[in-house]
Order: C-alpha cells, then sequence, then structure tokens
C-alpha cells in the first residue's frame, strides 16, 4: 500500500518488540526503522526492509517517518525522549508515572507545539484504557466510587526486588486482587479499601544452594515499601520450573463503578482485561494510537494528547461509515 502510515520504534525491549508484532497485523502501516541505544549490529530482528539505527541518526529521518513510537522505560528514557522527538515527529508512549503526568504532559506539550507535531502520550491500558474507563464511569454515574484492581500479572519491579534478597538465585512475584474486596465492591455498599485489603502478592522463588528458605521467606516478606504491608505468599520452586511456568509476562485487571440512581438502584460498570503477555498489549494499544496521531496531525491539532482527548474513531483503519454500520 502506497498510502501506508510509517512508523518507527525508539527502543527495543520488551514493549519495543511486541511494537513489530502489532505493526505487522495493521496493513495500513508499514515500519520503517528501529533506533537503539545498543550497537545496531547487536540487534537480530528479522525484518529484512527495517533500518536498525541508533536514536542519534533519527532527526535524520523527519520527512521519512509519519510516527514515532516511543518504547523507553518511564523512570529515566521517556522524561528527556518524549519531549525531544516530540518536537520532530508525531509521537505515542506509554508513560505511566501517574503522579508526574501532569508535568510530563506541558514538556511534551510545548515541544509538539513547537514542531508542529502531535504526541499522545501515556497510552497503554493503565494509564490508558483503565483511565477511559475510569472517566466514563464517574460520568455516567457520578454518585459512587470506582475501584482499579490490578492482575492476576507479573510485577517486574516486585520481581526484581525479590531478585535482590541475598540468597535468592531467580525469582517471580504476582499481584492477585482480594475476591473478597471484589464481591465487597460489587454487592455496592462502596467500601473504604486500601491498596493492601485490594491486593494480595505471591512469589515463586528458587533459592541458592546452601542458604536458608525460612530466612529468604521472611526476608522478602518483611521488605518495606513492596511486601511488608501486603499478605505475601513465598513458594520456593527449582530454577527449571521457573523457566517453564513463569517465563511469561502476564497481567490485567478490572475496573469497577459503584453508582446509585435513582431513589436507590444499585449500578455496576465494570471492565476487565486479562492478558497473556502485558507489553504485547500495551503495543497494540500504542500502534492503535498511532494512527489516531497520523490522523489528528492531518487535521493540524498539533500539541500533546491523552486518551481523553481522541476520539474511538480515530484508532480504527475503517471508515466512518463503515463504523455506523457494522459496530453502532
Amino acid at each position: 500500500m502506497s498510502n501506508q502510515i510509517k512508523v518507527g520504534i525508539v527502543g527495543y525491549g520488551n514493549l519495543g518488540r511486541g511494537t513489530i508484532e502489532a505493526i505487522k497485523q495493521c496493513p495500513d502501516m508499514e515500519l520503517v526503522a528501529v533506533f537503539t541505544r545498543r550497537a545496531p549490529e547487536s540487534l537480530s530482528i528479522n525484518e529484512p526492509n527495517v533500518e536498525v539505527l541508533p536514536i542519534a541518526s533519527a532527526e535524520e529521518y523527519k520527512d521519512k517517518i509519519d510516527v514515532m513510537i516511543l518504547c523507553g522505560g518511564s523512570a529515566t528514557d521517556l522524561p528527556d525522549q518524549g519531549p525531544y522527538f516530540a518536537g520532530m515527529f508525531n509521537t505515542v508512549d506509554s508513560y505511566d508515572t501517574h503522579a508526574k503526568i501532569p508535568e510530563y504532559f506541558p514538556a511534551v506539550d510545548q515541544a509538539a507545539k513547537e514542531g508542529g507535531r502531535t504526541s499522545i502520550i501515556s497510552v497503554g491500558w493503565d494509564p490508558g484504557l483503565f483511565s477511559l474507563n475510569r472517566l466514563m464511569a464517574e460520568a455516567i454515574l457520578p454518585n459512587g466510587e470506582t475501584y482499579t484492581f490490578w492482575g492476576k500479572g507479573l510485577s517486574q519491579g516486585h520481581s526484581d526486588a525479590i531478585r535482590r534478597v541475598e540468597g535468592v538465585a531467580g525469582g517471580v512475584q504476582y499481584t492477585e486482587p482480594i475476591d473478597e474486596a471484589i464481591m465487597k465492591v460489587k454487592s455496592g455498599v462502596n467500601p473504604q479499601l486500601s491498596t493492601a485489603e485490594k491486593h494480595r502478592r505471591v512469589c515463586y522463588v528458587v533459592a541458592q544452594e546452601g542458604y536458608d528458605q525460612a530466612k529468604i521467606e521472611h526476608d522478602i516478606k518483611t521488605m518495606p515499601n513492596y511486601f511488608a504491608d501486603y499478605e505475601t505468599e513465598v513458594n520456593f520452586i527449582t530454577a527449571e520450573e521457573l523457566k517453564e511456568n513463569h517465563s511469561k509476562l502476564p497481567h490485567g485487571g478490572f475496573v469497577i463503578r459503584s453508582g446509585k440512581t435513582g431513589k436507590d438502584n444499585n449500578q455496576i460498570i465494570e471492565y476487565f482485561l486479562n492478558l497473556e503477555s502485558n507489553p504485547e498489549f500495551t503495543a497494540s494499544v500504542l500502534v492503535a494510537y498511532a494512527r489516531a496521531a497520523y490522523r489528528l496531525n492531518k487535521e493540524g491539532q498539533a500539541g500533546a494528547k491523552t486518551v481523553f482527548d481522541v476520539a474511538p474513531g480515530y484508532l480504527s483503519p475503517r471508515s466512518a461509515e463503515d463504523l455506523r454500520r457494522d459496530l453502532l
């Protein structure tokens, strides 16, 4: 297709790899290049028509790429890369440090407006799809409470924390919603729930030979900021079991709004995701919003946007007529 949207990717971790797969499922898109901090020759992406280039050369592609999908991390990559690339390209990113979104947005907005580009920030499922569902539910049921539950999902940050414990050879941690908390919410009593009352931590750990498992378990369960305030379960397994059963990156969760209408009718809105691969799903959301960024820019809508600013029709490759006929 000659009128394909030409896409670039910055970063080649789990999210970057997932984005390549997502683009392959979109006939209206073509991947032009992957930009990396690593030595480009060290990446084997097995895509014959895709260039692998150093990040420093991105500027040379300003007229060859319609949308740049930023796949770096929120802690150290995106605070710099977001505004930098927004000045040169239409961009989409998955910035997910919720508390810092209010300062990230204007930095990207200024750069995008100066460059006449469109940047959609904080795209994914939370922030992203869950954010949209929280907004919709709150607008429709103003007299109520919104609850977000995450999991069952593998937490990469908590898994890293386990692996730093002395005597641990490998391990993962899953965040699981507590069923009783979900049932309370669905019953309409609008309970006050702390994060610890909504979630439990389940760990699978490979102990190094000669280390005391009881001490490892104690060190994990008492770790401040990660496990100390939660119901935490530690299971010891073999390295083979870890590789066989815990090498995927599943995740998901619920957004539930419980609210009252009329005299005293309880209404429940629920949105649920069950993901076998968190990065591949997040990448699929990014790619749909890349289409939206391209279209919005064509209309002259420069600056930063969030999922709250993008009409759903912009995400679909189908025409407005098709959508009205088949989906409305």
